[in-house]
């Protein structure tokens, strides 16, 4: 795999088919582990992260739930391929060795073609067991993940303390492992002002939240990832109940909120998604982060039924397909960021004039 070839991995957490799509863009459980007898990443050398790539691949293969897969060295492929899958969220920036020279040797991803999960291997820890879904599906995810957890701790010891758990590199992930998240929109929540209020009341539920892209990333357009912040003194199952109970609630005031924006301030909301839609619709340059704002504003059009469309799906893959690797891609050469904010324009226009889903290919010519 070079240059621009990258395969349609690691996208269908964008279908919009899952519960409560309008709100809810993804869900994504994931499971820290490490193998036993070996040193954990930061400490291991060259020879010791090629045995435990060697041996999570071999059991990837034989399992009937991993068999179908594609196994990736982050080394072996092009900078921006890696970019790429990191933007599908496939991948962590930790994986393809940002702030580094590059990535290890060994660091690799495993996606797994007819389900939606895959392995990281060799990140911060040996193993990173990831389940990536559309819309509202916690307790699902959460079970595809606990059955490949199964199949790999079947044939490979892996790092666990009787009081304290499985092991991790990171002490918060010590004890199941388990971090849960979904990717929430909540436009109404910040448009009535009630945004730090329901944040700090997840805080105070032991849930926290982050951008786009966890852990360091910036807040745009809206879009929050709430997750569980503990690991330890619970379980897999208490956590993710915990979770599935939380998003509820946010849900349901995102709604009210929604509501009260249409009851109160009708003429001021209509105004500000028809002028998103409009910028959108006729923009000749575009940051990632004034197209986020923007989209934001259509999507909340589409739920309130202000807008005929796009529909929620079309809107999800603008959102991915508009970041930089993408254009790169598109445009089969590393845009400078002028050239990236013109074609993002001419590309989101394309869509919008169109009313498909968006190309694969460069809109702009």
């Amino acid at each position: 795999m070079s240059g621009f070839d990258v395969p349609d991995f690691g996208m269908s957490w964008l279908d919009a088919v899952g519960t409560s799509a309008d709100v809810v863009l993804s869900t994504r459980v994931r499971l820290a582990r490490n193998l036993q007898g070996y040193p954990f990443v930061a400490k291991a050398g060259p020879d010791e992260r090629e045995a435990v790539f060697d041996a999570v691949r071999r059991v990837a293969r034989a399992s009937q739930l991993t068999r179908h897969c594609a196994c990736i060295r982050m080394a072996k492929i092009d900078p921006h391929a890696r970019r790429v899958f990191m933007e599908r969220r496939l991948v962590s920036s930790d994986l393809v060795g940002e702030g580094r020279p590059g990535p290890h040797e060994a660091a690799a991803v495993i996606a797994v073609f007819d389900e939606p999960i895959s392995i990281m291997i060799n990140e911060e820890d040996h193993l990173r067991l990831q389940s990536l879904s559309s819309g509202l599906c916690i307790a699902e995810a959460w079970n595809l993940v606990d059955r490949l957890d199964e199949a790999i701790g079947r044939e490979l010891l892996l790092a666990f303390h009787p009081e304290f758990g499985y092991l991790t590199s990171c002490p918060t992930n010590t004890g199941t492992g388990l971090r849960a998240s979904v990717l929430v929109h909540l436009p109404g929540l910040v448009l009535t002002k009630e945004i730090d209020r329901v944040l700090q009341g997840l805080a105070h539920m032991g849930l926290t939240y982050r951008g786009l892209y966890g852990e360091g990333s910036e807040v745009v357009g809206n879009f929050f990832q709430i997750s569980n912040q503990t690991t330890l003194g619970k379980s897999e199952e208490d956590l993710v109940d915990h979770l599935v109970r939380m998003v509820d609630t946010v849900i349901q005031t995102e709604a009210r909120a929604r509501h009260t924006l249409m009851r109160d301030a009708g003429p001021s909301t209509e105004n500000l998604i028809w002028r998103a839609y409009g910028l959108l619709r006729y923009a000749r340059l575009l940051t990632y982060k004034d197209l986020m704002e923007l989209l934001s504003g259509v999507r909340l059009g589409v739920s309130l039924k202000l807008l005929p469309g796009p529909p929620v799906y079309t809107l999800n893959r603008m959102m991915i397909f508009s970041q930089a690797a993408h254009l790169d891609q598109a445009a089969g050469r590393e845009l400078s960021r002028p050239e990236r904010q013109a074609h993002r324009a001419s590309y989101v226009r394309k869509v919008l004039s169109d009313g498909n889903e968006p190309p694969t290919s460069d809109p702009g010519g």
